[in-house]
C-alpha cells in the first residue's frame, strides 16, 4: 500500500480544492531539467536526488500527552510521519468522526473543508450575537475562512479567546476611522507591474496569489485577498511580467514571495517561480512569506521540502501570533524546513487583547526558538480599514520590548517596527536606554533601570557644532 507521502509526492501538481485555479503547462519543472546545466553543484544535487530510493513512511497519527513540550513531541516522531496534538485529536473525534488519518493530514483535504460560512461556524463555535451579525453582513474581500486544523485551536464558547479574535469577524471591523486606509502602505503606488512592489532599492515583493488558507482579520492586504477577483487574479503572465522587470533591474538582489500565501500553491507552481527567479543571475536571495506552518502545517510535506531545498539560498518569514499556535504539528513542520537548511524568522503583529503583554510575547518568542524559528519582527498593527480594535499604542510596543530585553535571550527579542503609512518603509523603534551626556561620558540605563557611564569623548567638531538632543542621537 502506498504511504500518504507517496500519494502526495506523486500528485503535488494537483490544484488545491476550492481555489479556482486552472493548472497550466509548467516548463522547466522536471527534476532532470530544473537546474541550468552549467552549474555543477546543482547537477550533482539533481543526480543524487534521482538516485535516492523512495522509502515507505508511517501513515498513522502519533498522539502525545499534553505534559511534553511541542518541540520534544515532534522530535520523537519519525521525520516522515505526521503528528497530531491532543487538541486536534479531540476536535476531530467530535466534529469529523468519519475522517481518516490520511484525509485529515492531507493539506488539500484541509483546504477543501475550510470553515467559511455561518452554518459551518455555528457547527463548531457558539457565536456571540455580534459575531453572527458581522459574519452575516459581510461582503467583498477578506471573508471568514480557516482550516479544520486551525479550528481545533479555537475556544468554542469564548469570543475573546486570542486566536478566535484573529480569525472570526466581529463588529469592530465595521468601524472605519478617518486615518485608516484600504492600502495604508501605498503598495499599489510602488507597483511598477501588477503584483510586484518595488519600494526598497535592492529588493522587491512579488504577490503570487490572493488566496490564504486562513484569513487574518487585521490583514494589511484585506483589499486584495479572499474574493473571486483576486484569489485567481495572479497568474503565470503576472509572474512572467514580474520576472522580466526583475531581469531588467540589476540592482534587485532579494525577492520576497508573498500574497496571499505562496505555500497554498501546488508544488509545481512554487517550483516554476523558484526556478524562474534562480535563472536571474543578480537575484541572490529568495524569501517566502507564509503563515502555513501555523495554520496548515500538513502542507509542509517531504515532497514540498525536497522542492524548496533545491533553490538555496532560500529564507522563510513565518507569521506567528500567539503561543497557542505552537503545537506538535507546527513543531514538526518547522523542523522539516529547518532540517532542509532554510533559515526561519517570525513576523508577529502586535494586537490588542491577543498578544499585547510581556508574558504572552515571552512565551511566544521562547517557544519559537525551541522549534528553531528566530523572532525577527514585531509589527505595530497597520492602520488598515476596520482595524482600530486591534491596534495598541506605540508605548505598549516599547513596553513589551523593554520587558524582553535583558530578561530573556537576545535571540528572543524581535525588532519592533512601524511600517510607515504612505510607503515610507519599516522604521525601527527602541526603548530609550540613553539617559543623557555627562561631559565625556554617556549615561546609559540597563534593563534593571541601573545607570552606567560609558566613556565617549566629544570630538572638537561635535563640541563646536553640537547636534542637539542626545536622546535623538541614540535612536
Amino acid at each position: 500500500m502506498n504511504s500518504m507521502d507517496d500519494d502526495i509526492s506523486s500528485s503535488e501538481n494537483d490544484e488545491p480544492p476550492g481555489t479556482g485555479f486552472t493548472q497550466p503547462s509548467l516548463p522547466g519543472i522536471l527534476l532532470s531539467t530544473a537546474f541550468p546545466s552549467k552549474d555543477p553543484f546543482r547537477r550533482h544535487a539533481t543526480k543524487k536526488m534521482r538516485a535516492a530510493p523512495r522509502r515507505s513512511v508511517y501513515t498513522g497519527v502519533i498522539s502525545f500527552t499534553v505534559k511534553t513540550d511541542p518541540h520534544k513531541r515532534a522530535c520523537r516522531a519519525n521525520s516522515n510521519a505526521f503528528v497530531s496534538g491532543e487538541r486536534a485529536l479531540h476536535f476531530r473525534r467530535e466534529h469529523f468522526p468519519g475522517i481518516s488519518d490520511r484525509e485529515w493530514n492531507d493539506w488539500r483535504w484541509q483546504l477543501a473543508n475550510r470553515i467559511r460560512d455561518l452554518a459551518g461556524l455555528e457547527r463548531i463555535l457558539c457565536l456571540s450575537d455580534e459575531e453572527r451579525r458581522a459574519i452575516s453582513e459581510h461582503t467583498g474581500s477578506l471573508p471568514v475562512a480557516f482550516t479544520p486544523y486551525y479550528a481545533s485551536l479555537l475556544d468554542r464558547t469564548d469570543p475573546l479567546q486570542p486566536l478566535r479574535r484573529t480569525v472570526v469577524k466581529s463588529g469592530g471591523e465595521n468601524l472605519v476611522l478617518q486615518e485608516e486606509e484600504a492600502d495604508p502602505l501605498n503598495e499599489d503606488g510602488d507597483s511598477p507591474v501588477p503584483g510586484l512592489v518595488h519600494r526598497y532599492p535592492d529588493r522587491v515583493l512579488l504577490l503570487t496569489t490572493g488566496f490564504c488558507s486562513v484569513y487574518c482579520r487585521y490583514c494589511t492586504r484585506s483589499r486584495l485577498v479572499g474574493n473571486h477577483g483576486t484569489e485567481t487574479g495572479y497568474n503565470m503572465k503576472h509572474w512572467e511580467d514580474a520576472a522580466a522587470y526583475i531581469e531588467q533591474h540589476r540592482e534587485i538582489r532579494d525577492v520576497v514571495l508573498s500574497g496571499g500565501d505562496p505555500l497554498t500553491l501546488p508544488d509545481g507552481r512554487i517550483e516554476w517561480l523558484l526556478e524562474r527567479l534562480r535563472r536571474i543571475s543578480h537575484v541572490e536571495i529568495i524569501r517566502i512569506g507564509t503563515k502555513i506552518p501555523a495554520v496548515l502545517p500538513q502542507r509542509i510535506t517531504p515532497a514540498l521540502v525536497r522542492t524548496l531545498r533545491r533553490y538555496h539560498p532560500l529564507w522563510m518569514s513565518l507569521h506567528f501570533t500567539h503561543p497557542e499556535e505552537l503545537t506538535p504539528e507546527t513543531a514538526l513542520a518547522c523542523g522539516r524546513l529547518a532540517d532542509a537548511g532554510i533559515p526561519l524568522g517570525s513576523q508577529t503583529v502586535l494586537l490588542k487583547g491577543v498578544n499585547d503583554s510581556v508574558e504572552t510575547m515571552t512565551r511566544l518568542n521562547q517557544g519559537l526558538l525551541k522549534i528553531r524559528v528566530r523572532p525577527y519582527y514585531l509589527y505595530q498593527c497597520d492602520p488598515v480599514q476596520g482595524s482600530s480594535h486591534f491596534r495598541t499604542t506605540v508605548e505598549k510596543g516599547l513596553e513589551i520590548i523593554a520587558g524582553l530585553r535583558g530578561h530573556t535571550s537576545g535571540y528572543a527579542v524581535p525588532h519592533y517596527v512601524i511600517d510607515a503609512p504612505g510607503g515610507g518603509g519599516k522604521i525601527p523603534l527602541l526603548p530609550n536606554y540613553m539617559e543623557n551626556r555627562d561631559g565625556a561620558n554617556l549615561v546609559l540605563k540597563n534593563y534593571k533601570g541601573n545607570l552606567y557611564r560609558y566613556p565617549d569623548p566629544v570630538s572638537p567638531a561635535q563640541a563646536k557644532h553640537p547636534s542637539g538632543d542626545a536622546r535623538g542621537e541614540a535612536l
